[in-house]
């Protein structure tokens, strides 16, 4: 989830902490009834996609580039890191809500347990779900869509 938020090895590694001090502090609130899992994730993406926004509305002075930073690069190599290096790119024209989809999916995570984090009908989870995999096909057959 971190290295899908965050531009850098520090920002993952603040998020990271944030995420795990949230969590402590929350546990206490935990109820038995819910499955951790779903517990913790609901927990860490919202910490995620709040840090986002606050980092969004109060940018550090050097965001201020001529370029736009890029989601981090996979840590694979091999045959397919171009492959995996486009994918990391197009997810990260995503929006934050589209983006847990994503992460949610690649964790192989079922509609049931999606809604239950994301807290949404599992027909909500099908729709998005189309609509953000017909969204990152469109980028990944957009010509040079990573270069402008």
């Amino acid at each position: 989830m971190c290295r899908l938020y965050c531009q850098d090895a520090e920002e993952r590694q603040d998020l990271y902490q944030e995420i795990v001090l949230q969590l402590w502090r929350a546990f206490p609130s935990y109820q038995p009834t819910a499955k951790i899992s779903t517990w913790l994730y609901r927990i860490a993406l919202n910490v995620a996609i709040s840090t986002l926004r606050q980092r969004t509305r109060r940018p550090a002075p050097e965001r201020f580039g001529p370029t736009v930073p890029e989601i981090a690069q996979p840590p694979d190599t091999g045959p397919d890191a171009d492959d995996l290096t486009e994918l990391y790119r197009a997810i990260g024209r995503l929006s934050d809500v589209e983006k847990a989809f994503v992460l949610l999916y690649l964790e192989e995570r079922t509609y049931e347990e999606m809604a239950d984090i994301l807290g949404i009908t599992q027909n909500n989870v099908r729709v998005k779900m189309h609509r953000v995999q017909d969204k990152l096909r469109q980028l990944l057959t957009q010509p040079q869509y990573g270069t402008s």
